[in-house]
Parts: C-alpha cells; sequence; structure tokens
C-alpha cells in the first residue's frame, strides 16, 4: 500500500513529478471540482514529453479538462507518493480562473467533464484523499485567502460553471 506525505517546500531533487493538479478559484472564492460520473477530482494531470514547468503543465490541463484560463498559479506543495519501489511527487498549486470557455471533450480522453463550484471548506471530503488530500485542501483555502485576496466565507455551498 502506498504511503502519502504533504510537503509545503518545493519538490524534493530527484524526485520524479508525475502529476500536477490545481486547486482553481472563482473570484467569489468557491472552487471548482472537476466532476467524472460520481467522482470528484481537481483539474490537472501528467507531464507530457519536454514539459517541466509547472505552471505550464497545468495551464494546459485544465484548458484541456475543464476548458477555463488561469491566472499566474501559486505553488502550493506536493504530496509525496511512497510505493516501496520508486517514490515520485504529485505537485499542487492554486489559481484564479480568468476566463471560462464552453465545455468541450478532452482530447485525452474524449468526457466532457462537470465543472462543479464548491466552498472551499467542501474539498477534503468531496476529493476524499484521506488525511493529506485535507491538508491540501486546508493550502489551498489560506492561499485563497492570503494569496488572492478572495473571500471564503458566506459563500453560497454549490453550483455548475
Amino acid at each position: 500500500m502506498p504511503k502519502f506525505t504533504w510537503h509545503t517546500s518545493a519538490v524534493s531533487e530527484g524526485l520524479p513529478v508525475r502529476q500536477v493538479y490545481g486547486f482553481l478559484f472563482v473570484p467569489d472564492g468557491r472552487l471548482l471540482i472537476r466532476l467524472d460520473g460520481n467522482k470528484h477530482s481537481l483539474p490537472g494531470g501528467r507531464p507530457e514529453p519536454g514539459e517541466v514547468e509547472y505552471v505550464d503543465i497545468l495551464r494546459r490541463e485544465t484548458l484541456e479538462e475543464v476548458t477555463v484560463d488561469i491566472g499566474e498559479p501559486h505553488y502550493l506543495g506536493y504530496q509525496c507518493v511512497d510505493d516501496g519501489i520508486s517514490p515520485y511527487a504529485q505537485v499542487r498549486m492554486a489559481a484564479l480562473i480568468t476566463t471560462v470557455h464552453p465545455s468541450e471533450p478532452d482530447p485525452d480522453s474524449g468526457r466532457i467533464y462537470r465543472r462543479l463550484l464548491v466552498h472551499p471548506g467542501k474539498a477534503g471530503d468531496l476529493l476524499a484523499w484521506g488525511e493529506t488530500g485535507y491538508q491540501q485542501a486546508a493550502a489551498a483555502a489560506e492561499a485563497a485567502v492570503n494569496v488572492f485576496d478572495l473571500p471564503c466565507s458566506d459563500l453560497p455551498e454549490t453550483g455548475y460553471l
């Protein structure tokens, strides 16, 4: 069983990054959750050959998966996945959504994902990533307030984008 640990430091030298996901916020402070059937997730994905900048990976993936443009992302940290064979990092970032485009099929899967807007306090439960998921969601909510100056109280609970 893999072991998951959350780190707010830079990714350790030599630890490969296999995933970059984004906590994406709308101006009223709600968070975008990617909905695939009944599965809740964040937009993001794997680096493609030649991609090394987390920002570039996140921008490409958010446009492909949930058809939104984002402002300058803020690095939150990474989740280390230690499978006992070859540990790797899953980077997490936060960003503001700047433009919402009409939904289109993801070029990789062909699926059209629904875009659910939720109060940031609901993210840990919806993502169901365990303790490290709650830590990531808390870091994102903190960035929403302290980095992006967003309101995170008195928000509507949910809605679709």
